[in-house]
C-alpha cells in the first residue's frame, strides 16, 4: 500500500513544481521591476490592467489605481524594462480606442524632443497632474450643456437623420469621397505642422501676443472697425465711380509702366550728374550754413512782408491795392471805347486798342526814325558829355570858367573847311587805317549824310 501513496505524491510535487514554473514565467520572465505613479486629475474609467503605449506601441499597463487626499487618481504604470527609465518631462494622457465599450482605455506616454540629453525618472518616482492629461468622455462635454441646448442638440441631430435619409445619404458619401483628396493634404500639411513642431510653437506664441495686444488696444481696435466700416460705406456709395476709376486702372499702369521705363535711362543719365555733383554738394555745407543763417535773421522781415501783403482789415494791404488798381488786360489788350480826361473833362476817343497792339504799332512806325537815329548815338553822348561841362574850377578866390579854341582840324596842316553841313556820323575822327568808320554809298544815301564833311582825314 505504500508503493501507490509514494507515486502520487511524486506526482503531486510534479505538478505543483510545473505550476510553479509556468507561473514565474508568466509573471516574473514578462514582469517588470520598473514602476512610475501618474497623478491624473480623475481616472477617466481607467481599469486595473489596462495598456500603457508609447507611439502606439504597447510598453506596460496599468498594475494600480489609488485615490489621493484631494480627490485626484495615483495610477501606477508597471513597464516592460526594456522601455525604462523614463525621461524626464515624459506625459501621460488617458485616450481611449473607441466610443464603444468601458474598458477600452489606455495610458498613453510620450516623451519630451531631446530624450537622450533629459534626465531619468526613478523607479517608483512620479508623473506630476501638471504633465498629465485626463480624457474628456462626451458625457462630461453633454452634461456642461443647458437642457435647452441638448433639446436644440438633439433636435439637430434628428433633422441630421432625416436629411441623410434616402438621396441625403447617397449626396453626403459622394461628398465624402470627393473630400477625400483635401482630408489626404490636410494629413500632409499636419505632419508637416509636427515635423517644424518648434515653430509652430513660437507662431502659436506670437499670435497670443498678437491678440493679447489687440485686446488691450481694443478701443482703438472699435474705433478703427467702425472708421473701416464708414470708409466701405464710402466706397460703395461710389461704386460708379469706382468701376470707372477701374476701368482707366489698365491704360494708366501701361503709360506709368513706360515711363518707369524712361525713367530708368534718364537715371542711368544722371549717374553722372550725381557723381559729379558730390564734391559740389560737400562744399554747399557751409553756405548752406550760412543760408540757414540768413533765413532766422529774415524771419520777422518776411513776417512784416506778409503783414504788408495780407492783413485783417479794409483798405490796408498790398493784395487790396492791387484789387483796386484796373485790370491789367483791360488797359493792355482789350478793344473797346475808351476816353481821356485833359484839365478834368472827360473826352471820349472811340473804340480803341490796349496800350500793348498800340505800343506794337508805335514802335513799328519809329523803326526808320530810331534806324536813322542809331548810327549818331555815339556823337550825340559826346555832346552831352562836353555839354556838362565849362571846364570851370575853384579857388580860394572863387569859381572860374574857362574855354579853349579847338583846332584839331588844322593840326595835319590843312585850311579850316567850311560849307560841311552833313558829316556823316563819326564823321569828327580820323578815317581808320581798315576804313571801317568809313560809311558806303548806300549807307549815306540812307543817312542823308556826304563822307567828304569828315571833318579830318
Amino acid at each position: 500500500m505504500r508503493a501507490p501513496t509514494y507515486s502520487r505524491a511524486v506526482v503531486l510535487a510534479l505538478l505543483i513544481g510545473s505550476i510553479t514554473v509556468v507561473a514565474l514565467a508568466l509573471f516574473a520572465g514578462g514582469g517588470s521591476d520598473y514602476t512610475v505613479t501618474a497623478r491624473f486629475i480623475n481616472a477617466g474609467q481607467i481599469v486595473k490592467g489596462n495598456p500603457v503605449q508609447a507611439g502606439g506601441v504597447p510598453i506596460g499597463s496599468v498594475a494600480k489605481i489609488e485615490l489621493t487626499p484631494d480627490g485626484q487618481a495615483d495610477l501606477t504604470l508597471s513597464l516592460e524594462k526594456e522601455h525604462s527609465p523614463l525621461p524626464t518631462g515624459t506625459r501621460a494622457a488617458i485616450r481611449q480606442l473607441s466610443q464603444s465599450g468601458i474598458t477600452n482605455r489606455f495610458v498613453d506616454l510620450s516623451f519630451p524632443d531631446h530624450r537622450k540629453g533629459a534626465g531619468e525618472i526613478d523607479d517608483g518616482g512620479t508623473i506630476g497632474a501638471d504633465a498629465t492629461t485626463t480624457q474628456v468622455d462626451l458625457d462630461q462635454v453633454l452634461n456642461a450643456l443647458k437642457p435647452e441646448t441638448r433639446k436644440a442638440l438633439q433636435g439637430l441631430l434628428e433633422d441630421s437623420a432625416d436629411s441623410l435619409a434616402d438621396e441625403g445619404g447617397e449626396q453626403l458619401g459622394r461628398g465624402i469621397e470627393y473630400l477625400n483628396p483635401g482630408l489626404s493634404t490636410s494629413a500632409r500639411l499636419l505632419r508637416e505642422l509636427t515635423r517644424e513642431r518648434p515653430v509652430l510653437e513660437r507662431t502659436l506664441v506670437n499670435g497670443a501676443d498678437l491678440v493679447s495686444a489687440l485686446s488691450e488696444r481694443r478701443e482703438s481696435l472699435a474705433s478703427l472697425v467702425g472708421t473701416a466700416n464708414e470708409t466701405t460705406g464710402a466706397l460703395a456709395r461710389q461704386k460708379g465711380a469706382l468701376a470707372e476709376s477701374i476701368g482707366l486702372l489698365p491704360p494708366v499702369m501701361r503709360r506709368a509702366n513706360t515711363s518707369f521705363v524712361n525713367l530708368r535711362t534718364t537715371l542711368d543719365d544722371l549717374d553722372p550728374l550725381v557723381a559729379d555733383a558730390k564734391p559740389v554738394a560737400r562744399n554747399l555745407s557751409p553756405l548752406l550754413a550760412d543760408a540757414r543763417a540768413v533765413a532766422a535773421a529774415a524771419r520777422p522781415t518776411l513776417r512784416d512782408l506778409r503783414s504788408a501783403i495780407r492783413r485783417p482789415g479794409k483798405g490796408n494791404d498790398a493784395v487790396e491795392v492791387v484789387r483796386a488798381v484796373p485790370r491789367l488786360a483791360d488797359i493792355a489788350v482789350v478793344r473797346k471805347e475808351r476816353a481821356i480826361s485833359p484839365g478834368g473833362r472827360r473826352v471820349g476817343v472811340g473804340e480803341t486798342q490796349g496800350a500793348f497792339p498800340q505800343a506794337a504799332e508805335a514802335f513799328g512806325d519809329a523803326t526808320p526814325v530810331i534806324g536813322f537815329a542809331r548810327p549818331y548815338s555815339m556823337d550825340f553822348i559826346g555832346w552831352l558829355d562836353d555839354f556838362s561841362s565849362t571846364g570851370g574850377y575853384f579857388d580860394a578866390l572863387g569859381g572860374q570858367t574857362r574855354t579853349h579854341v579847338n583846332i584839331a582840324e588844322n593840326i595835319y596842316g590843312t585850311p579850316p573847311k567850311t560849307g560841311q553841313f552833313k558829316r556823316c556820323p563819326g564823321g569828327a575822327d580820323i578815317v581808320l587805317p581798315d576804313r571801317s568808320n568809313v560809311l558806303s554809298a548806300e549807307e549815306q544815301d540812307r543817312l542823308g549824310c556826304t563822307e567828304q564833311h569828315r571833318a579830318v582825314r
